[in-house]
């Protein structure tokens, strides 16, 4: 590329967007937030009710994909970039107290507020710690699903994360991850940008290429769902969308 990214100007750029979106969610951001999102993009009524409402402020998903995961009872599962928690309480429901939900982020501040949630609300089954995506802190073979929300798409490394969620999936284990991509390659002046790839738009891959590297992790991809709910609003963030093709996929995998 003639223009590279800068990988530490962008993991604070998305540290300091996600700490606001923890503590400041009524602020001004590229994309929607909160209950009205979760529900237009396919979340049960029923499930988001017993979700605390803390975290459904700061809820800043792209779709819905918990349907593809097709949690069972006393499954474990490990959500890659947890945020406020909205998915972790979510799964921790379908997943029950036999189960175990583990969510993982590099925000301290969603971090303590998600913690801090599933204390004050009873979620016994559920825990949040400290981590890139990147490099999991689990041994092989430690869950039964791995999912993901709008997240993957901001790493400039998404070979391995796709390869870390995989070494940590068992036999028989799913993939499901909401996620933003692309219908075309993006010029290096938005893939330079770390404020577009903050807002979940400059790190968008190509679908082909996003599906390639699922398949390249060991994982075989068994449903790409595309999430035309789910909009971009500001106005720079909507004219890369409608040049680029950039779009919301949802896409389940097996191993």
């Amino acid at each position: 590329m003639s223009e590279e990214l800068d990988t530490d100007e962008l993991e604070q750029e998305v540290k300091e967007i996600y700490r606001s979106v923890a503590e400041e969610p009524d602020d001004d951001y590229h994309f929607e937030m909160g209950r009205p999102l979760a529900e237009r993009l396919g979340y049960p009524s029923e499930d988001l009710d017993r979700v605390p409402p803390e975290a459904l402020e700061s809820f800043a998903g792209v779709g819905y994909h918990l349907d593809l995961a097709e949690l069972d009872a006393g499954d474990d599962v490990l959500d890659l970039g947890s945020g406020s928690g909205t998915d972790v309480f979510v799964a921790a429901q379908d997943v029950g107290d036999g189960g175990s939900v583990t969510g993982v982020d590099m925000t301290p501040e969603q971090i303590e507020k998600a913690q801090a949630l599933a204390d004050e609300n009873g979620f016994h089954n559920v825990t949040v710690r400290e981590s890139y995506i990147e490099e999991l802190p689990f041994p092989d073979a430690s869950f039964d699903a791995v999912v993901s929300n709008g997240v993957i798409n901001l790493s400039a490394e998404k070979q391995r994360v796709f390869d870390e969620a995989a070494r940590v999936l068992r036999s028989g284990g799913t993939l499901a991850v909401s996620d933003i991509i692309s219908e075309q390659r993006m010029p290096d002046s938005i893939k330079s940008d770390a404020d577009l790839w903050a807002a979940c738009i400059g790190g968008a891959a190509e679908e082909d290429s996003y599906t390639e590297m699922i398949d390249d992790a060991g994982l075989e991809v068994t449903d790409v769902v595309e999430n035309n709910e789910y909009k971009f609003i500001s106005e720079r963030a909507q004219g890369a969308c409608s040049k680029y093709g950039v779009k919301s996929v949802s896409v389940a995998a097996e191993k």
